[in-house]
Parts: structure tokens; sequence; C-alpha cells
């Protein structure tokens, strides 16, 4: 008797596809439409004037920079749902200037269940192909794409979650000032913002962030505090990264043959309950030297400071040798 097939996971549905995206788009038109969006598509576009023009453009961007959309997303989400009280799950997502719904995909790919979602975005032919790579993922089907100017006049829906990610540098000042506050207004339980890992970006991150507590909410993730950030504005920025496959489409336009990439970005997961951030965060990637951990962390008590760890910690140093960069530290201890 065959053993039953156990069902594909969000992320291998959402690759398998973006991966038939492409089919009768000749291999050249796919690569020029990534190369002019790449240059355009995250530069200063009025939110009037998308530069996804048609199904073309959508499903070459779609395929090339929904992957590292969808695990960037899903990363920070993965740390707001370690801070949640145990069992917490969001009862409704809207995703604003979601697009094709990279967002919506790292929610299903993050709690399990089917819940009402809504996908907010000015550029019909990127909600059509939402909706059309949505009808692979049962929790998604239902989802409600709407075509919506984002910025002052933007309304949202009551939620438990509100997701923005790479949206703000889209916008100018006045209008991410505007949609962090619908945002933290529409937001029952939480606001995710993610960016580039740029430090225009983290600056961003960081003023979103400063809103959100403001409009009381307080911080999940990655801070351990919602307190002031410790790092001082233009020496530094706090950036993740999260490992991405590489698609055949992201050789063409990237060249080289590497199966991977790593996606940096930047990130704030705020809520209205209590939640349980990490201790300390491990912000940069560890160095791991003959017999000891070098750990680069922000702590609760608002400053950043390295921990070595070394062998004589016995069970600590081997769960250094593990932590990854974005990491809560210490790990949690199974009872």
């Amino acid at each position: 008797m065959n053993a039953p097939i156990s069902p594909a996971s969000p992320a291998e549905t959402l690759r398998s596809a973006l991966a038939g995206l492409l089919d009768g788009l000749p291999p050249k038109q796919a690569t020029q439409a990534v190369d002019r969006l790449i240059a355009n598509y995250r530069g200063r576009t009025p939110t009037d004037a998308p530069i996804l023009r048609d199904r073309a453009d959508v499903a070459a961007y779609a395929a090339y920079r929904m992957p590292a959309t969808f695990e960037a997303v899903r990363s920070a989400l993965g740390a707001l749902a370690d801070a949640a009280p145990a069992g917490w799950a969001p009862g409704s997502h809207v995703d604003v200037g979601g697009g094709t719904g990279a967002a919506t995909w790292a929610v299903s790919a993050t709690w399990d269940g089917e819940r009402p979602v809504t996908v907010l975005d000015w550029a019909e032919p990127a909600l059509a192909l939402g909706r059309e790579l949505a009808a692979a993922n049962p929790v998604l089907k239902a989802a409600q794409w709407q075509r919506s100017r984002i910025g002052a006049a933007l309304s949202i829906e009551s939620t438990d979650l509100v997701t923005v990610s790479y949206v703000l540098k889209e916008l100018t000042e006045d209008d991410r000032r505007s949609l962090v506050d619908a945002a933290a207004a529409a937001a029952a339980q939480a606001v995710v913002i993610v960016e580039p890992g740029t430090p225009d970006g983290y600056t961003r991150v960081i003023q979103a962030r400063d809103r959100l507590i403001a409009a009381g909410f307080r911080i999940a993730a990655p801070c351990p505090h919602s307190s002031a950030c410790p790092i001082v504005p233009g020496e530094d920025w706090c950036h993740f990264s999260a490992r991405v496959s590489r698609s055949s489409l992201h050789r063409k336009v990237k060249g080289g043959s590497l199966a991977y990439e790593d996606e940096k970005f930047s990130y704030v997961a705020a809520v209205r309950f209590d939640a349980d951030p990490a201790g300390e965060r491990v912000v940069r990637k560890p160095q791991i030297r003959k017999g000891q951990v070098l750990l680069d962390l922000c702590a609760a008590d608002e400053t950043l400071h390295r921990e070595t760890v070394t062998k004589r910690h016995g069970p600590l140093y081997r769960a250094a040798r593990d932590a990854e960069w974005g990491d809560a530290w210490p790990p949690h201890q199974e009872s």
C-alpha cells in the first residue's frame, strides 16, 4: 500500500506556481522586464502611476521578487509568532500594497488555518496575478483583492493583522505617515512592517516604529524592548537576512550559478497584546572561531554589546554555534 503523500508547504506551492508564470513568455523578454523593473519599481514612483504595466511585467517581476519578499516577511512573522502568547494566531489579515500577495503566503506559512484576507494595491495587473496565484493555495482561495490608492486617502477595515512590506519607499513622507497611522488604527492586534535592509530602509522602519509606539503598540520583534533604538543614526543600521532559493530567472538576470541568495531586510512587529520579546537579539552574523562564538546582541536594557560564548559554557556554547543572525538569545529552554 502506498504511503499518503504529504501536502506541499506554502513555500513549495508558491515556488511551483511561480515557475509556471513564465510559460509562453520569451526568456529574453522576461529578463529585460526584470532589468527595467529592478531599476524603476522601487524608485520614486507616484502612487497613481504604477510601474507594473501589464501581465508580462507582473509575471516577470513576481517570478523574480516574490520569493525574496515571501522569505523576508515569513522571517519577520516567525519572530512575531515566537513573541506572541502560545496558540495566538491572527483571525484576519489585511496586506497593504501587497501586489501579488507574497505576505499573504507568508502568513499562511506561519499560522495554519483559513482566515479572512484582503490585499490592497493600486496596480490592477498585480492584483489579478495575485488572485491567480492564490488559487493554488487552499487557504487563500477566498482572499479579496482590492484596488486602492496607497496613501493619505487609504481606508483599512478593522482586522487582527496588518502587513506592509516593501511599500514605504514608494511613498512620500506624508503618505508614509498616513499609511502607518491607518495601519495602527485598523489593526486590532498586530502590525508588521518590512523594508529593504539598507540604511534608508532601516530609517523608514524606525520612523514607523516610533509612530506605532505613539499609537499605543508595544514592540514584539526584533527589538527586546519598546524604548529608543540604541543604534546611533548614520553609524549603523539594524537589518537581517533570509536565505532565498534562486530560480533560473534569478541566475539569468544576476549571473552566477549559486542556488541561493540572501535577502537583506529590516522590520518591526508591533502588537497590542502582552508579548514576550526576545531577552536579546542576535543582530549580526555570529562569528565562529576555535573554541568560541562571538555574538553581537541587542539587549533589553537598550544597549548593544558583544558576548563571547566558549566551550566552558557547555550547552550554551552548542546553542551559540547553532545560532543564526536574527535569532533570539538565549535560546528558549525546553521544559
